[in-house]
């Protein structure tokens, strides 16, 4: 079982944003390239998303569905990966004084992804989800800071900053 947590310095509820967003799930997901809601309400139990992988020129396309629901709180997906199977995702978004703790448990849930599971496997997984998270945590945390996003400069403090040597 691949688990994996990060700190993301926001509140769970900027986190949880993120996540409600079935369409923003490619912005976050590894691998995936594209995302549209097809089914339901996401997140609530039962909707679904279609999502995109791109290997070179060819275009596969699966869907997650939300098995469990907590809002604000917590997020079990099954990935389906067409003849590999599914996989269970659970996304745990617990606060942390005014931060935000977020843990993610994958395992494969039926077909050849659980054959194949062996420790190789797992260490490609934590990868995945050490990449996934950062992801998570840039998107919240620029969303959050706008000021603090990559290429943007604060022009007020620049020109304060200039001022001050005007005296």
């Amino acid at each position: 079982m691949a688990v994996r947590h990060r700190l993301i310095h926001v509140g769970p509820s900027a986190v949880w944003d993120v996540l409600a967003d079935g369409t923003r799930y490619a912005e976050w997901v590894v691998g995936t390239a594209r995302s549209e809601p097809v089914r339901g309400q996401w997140p609530q139990t039962g909707s679904a998303i279609r999502f995109e992988i791109r290997i070179g020129p060819a275009r596969l396309t699966n869907e997650t569905v939300v098995r469990r629901c907590e809002e604000g709180r917590l997020l079990e997906l099954e990935a389906k990966a067409g003849p590999l199977g599914t996989a269970r995702i659970s996304i745990d978004v617990r606060p942390w004084g005014e931060e935000t703790l977020v843990i993610v448990d994958e395992h494969p849930l039926r077909g050849a992804g659980g054959l194949l599971h062996n420790a190789g496997f797992e260490a490609l997984i934590q990868l995945r989800h050490r990449t996934m998270l950062a992801r998570l945590a840039r998107l919240c945390e620029s969303e959050a800071n706008p000021d603090e996003r990559p290429g943007r400069q604060d022009t007020a403090g620049l020109a304060e900053a200039r001022g001050a040597g005007h005296a």
